[in-house]
């Protein structure tokens, strides 16, 4: 009976071992074969779900914009005073429903090429007002004339021009406008061929933007989808913030980091933004990206809304700004496993810079110069209900559901083992007794 007993204990203590022992080896073994069976539907090339999704997307992206109207156009031509701007917004469109174009898989570097076509669809339900309203902001064509163009004769010439087309240093266009293009009087007069529509996005419909290269995944899930070059050079990065729940789904937050933004002796890897002595002070102002190279020599800058993080001597001659970190800084939330980018929120202001000229009566009586805020936008999606319930489905739960089992079969079994254990050495005391 003892024997029978005994022999019992130790069924139950080897039992008891043998399920910790397996929840243990089930740890490695089916995290790698979830991985495995992750990896085979995550990768970017043809026949996968997330290449299907990836082609195009069936998110709502939309690009929101602010509009910097200037409340003191006369003070600011007249005595050079500080501009003082109002926010106007959002006015809402939606973006990036089109599927990329030219897909092209790199085997050698796993990565894959693309074009992403622009469109834009005007959203009035998420917008505060329409696309005819108006607002008063710098004149592009004028502003960017005195920079391209600083020859004393050529400046004469302009100048006339800017007098008979009626045009200044400030003008009053519409949303559709000032965005998608519009006719421009001054250039108008131009006697030489000069692109004469001008807009912030123009042309926009019916174009592309990229090239993009990304990761594909195929080497390492953690890069998939992840940005290698645009245009053929280095894209931004972002840093790690924290672990975020979204919808569920557990995701890692990365920002966009005031270093990205910073002067050349911060950060020497933005030396090449740094073009003018004068403008940047020797180097030493922060905050703004001299972005002029890639747009035929016209002086834009760009920047984090409201100059978020900028050195005091941008903002000063600007009033009405409220830089805000959680309102203006930009934001990626990616789930770790399939590296996929589940919700983002990518936040630039464009500014164009203008300065006093001697042979320009429109700018003649400024006495400094001004980096003037024209938008910010705000372009922005996150996964829908939908989608979120899939992947919770297809990735989360069965992650979480093989942890449990894990750890119920590894702390079934230590306990089973500890407690037969201890009373397989209780009887034995007994009977040695």
């Amino acid at each position: 009976m003892g024997c029978d007993r005994n022999c019992g204990l130790i069924a139950g203590a080897v039992t008891g071992a043998i399920l910790a022992v397996f929840g243990g080896i089930l740890m490695p073994v089916g995290d790698l074969l979830i991985e495995k069976t992750i990896k085979k539907e995550v990768v970017l090339e043809e026949g996968t779900i997330a290449f299907k999704n990836w082609v195009k997307t069936g998110t709502e992206v939309y690009r929101q914009f602010w509009i910097f109207d200037v409340q003191n156009p006369q003070e600011v031509m007249m005595n050079s005073s500080n501009i003082k701007v109002e926010q106007k917004g959002p006015y809402t469109y939606r973006v990036r429903y089109l599927a990329k174009e030219n897909v092209t898989q790199d085997p050698e570097d796993n990565t894959v090429s693309f074009l992403q076509p622009n469109g834009a669809i005007f959203e009035p339900s998420l917008s505060v007002g329409t696309e005819n309203d108006n607002f008063t902001v710098l004149n592009l064509a004028v502003a960017a004339a005195a920079h391209v163009y600083q020859n004393a004769f050529v400046q004469v010439v302009l100048n006339s021009l800017i007098k008979k087309s009626k045009s200044s240093m400030f003008q009053t266009r519409s949303l559709k406008e000032l965005l998608w293009g519009y006719t421009d009087p001054f250039l108008s007069l131009v006697p030489y061929p000069v692109t004469t529509t001008v807009g912030l996005f123009y042309p926009y419909n019916n174009t592309a933007d990229g090239v993009y290269k990304v990761f594909n995944g195929k080497d390492n899930i953690n890069k998939v989808a992840v940005i290698d070059t645009y245009k053929g050079k280095r894209s931004i990065y972002a840093i790690f913030e924290s672990e975020i729940d979204l919808k569920g789904i557990p995701v890692y937050r990365f920002v966009l980091p005031p270093k990205a933004f910073a002067s050349p002796l911060q950060n020497p890897d933005n030396h090449c933004f740094c073009t003018e002595n004068i403008i940047s002070k020797n180097c030493t102002s922060y905050g703004v990206l001299d972005i002029s190279k890639c747009k035929e020599g016209r002086p834009v800058y760009i920047s984090l809304p409201h100059f978020l993080h900028a050195s005091p001597d941008v903002s000063e001659p600007i009033d009405g700004l409220n830089p805000n970190e959680e309102e203006h800084r930009t934001y990626l939330d990616i789930e770790p496993i399939t590296g996929f980018t589940l919700q983002f929120a990518k936040r630039l202001q464009v500014n164009l810079l203008v300065k006093p000229s001697k042979k320009i009566e429109a700018l003649k009586r400024l006495k400094r110069n001004y980096i003037v805020p024209i938008i910010w936008l705000n372009e922005t999606g996150t996964i829908g209900n939908e989608k979120a319930n899939m992947f919770r489905s297809k990735v989360t739960g069965k992650i979480n559901l093989l942890g449990l089992i894990e750890m119920i079969l590894l702390s079934v079994g230590v306990v089973m083992f500890v407690a037969f254990m201890i009373l397989y050495c209780a009887c034995r005391s007994k009977t040695i007794k």
